[in-house]
């Protein structure tokens, strides 16, 4: 089994789908499919450097539910499942 280990400030993030409904009427995925902005984190990175080379630990932790920009994560795909690689500014809040 591989397993990911973020660098620096890079946090990795599995979607967390959610089923789309309008007007009663579950849409099936292959109607309407828009990346999540909501995702439970996997793994986080040691956190970045600041200007005095002085490593800043991250505000998130494995198993945050996190809720992030739309067009800011990459996707990777490791072994047959997807993840979210995402730099920790463009997490905007965590989900409590």
């Amino acid at each position: 089994m591989t397993k990911l280990r973020p660098l620096s400030d890079h946090v990795i993030v599995e979607a967390v789908v959610e089923e789309k409904k309008k007007g009663g009427i579950i849409l099936p995925e292959t109607i309407e499919k828009e990346r999540s902005e909501k995702g439970r984190v996997v793994a986080v990175g040691p956190g970045k450097l600041d200007k005095d080379g002085k490593r800043v630990p991250p505000g998130v932790k494995k198993g945050d539910v996190v809720l992030f920009t739309k067009y800011s994560p990459n996707e990777v795909k490791v072994e047959g499942k997807e993840y979210l690689i995402i730099k920790e500014d463009d997490i905007l809040a965590i989900m409590e």
